[in-house]
């Protein structure tokens, strides 16, 4: 039984190219519609509920807990929990600014979309108003029913007296 030839043994394939053991990083793309989730999510009545809950939470166990099970000290100002929320605010803004950033790209990218569709709208527009002002101005020289039919009355009357003549 043949076994499969590897990957470097292909004649159809470049040499070297194999599937990294890791997964590649990720991409641009992907990190910014993570951090876009992320500050949408830091924008929500919600999550301002949660986190003052926590907050609250946090100095009422560390102001009236068990004095042995107490982590965060009332007395010097919930140190641990003023250097949590810090950390917090500090990640918070840089992705808040990555987001708006995605969100003006998109943006600019929408805006030139529709100044292209605008334009292209106005070149049609003109384009029609041009073959409309053209076959106005055919239909001038040609001849109507109305005219046609005045034409064969007169015909019709012409040879009737030329026979009434003869």
């Amino acid at each position: 039984m043949a076994r499969a030839p590897r990957d470097d043994s292909r004649l159809d394939a470049p040499k070297g190219v194999r599937q990294p053991l890791l997964r590649r990083r990720p991409s641009r793309d992907r990190f910014g519609r993570i951090t876009e989730s992320i500050a949408r999510g830091m924008g929500t009545p919600w999550f301002l509920i949660g986190l003052t809950l926590v907050c609250v939470v946090w100095m009422v166990y560390n102001s009236v807990g068990p004095e042995e099970w107490r982590f965060d000290s009332a007395a010097i100002g919930f140190t641990a929990l003023t250097l949590i929320l810090s950390l917090q605010a500090s990640y918070a803004a840089p992705l808040i600014l990555l987001a708006q950033n995605r969100q003006d790209d998109r943006d600019r990218v929408a805006m030139e979309q529709d100044r292209q569709r605008a334009e292209r709208n106005l070149a049609d527009t003109e384009y029609l108003a041009r073959e409309v002002v053209a076959l106005r101005l055919a239909m001038k020289d040609m001849a109507s029913r109305d005219f046609i039919r005045d034409e064969l009355r007169s015909l019709l009357e012409e040879l009737e007296k030329d026979r009434n003549r003869e």
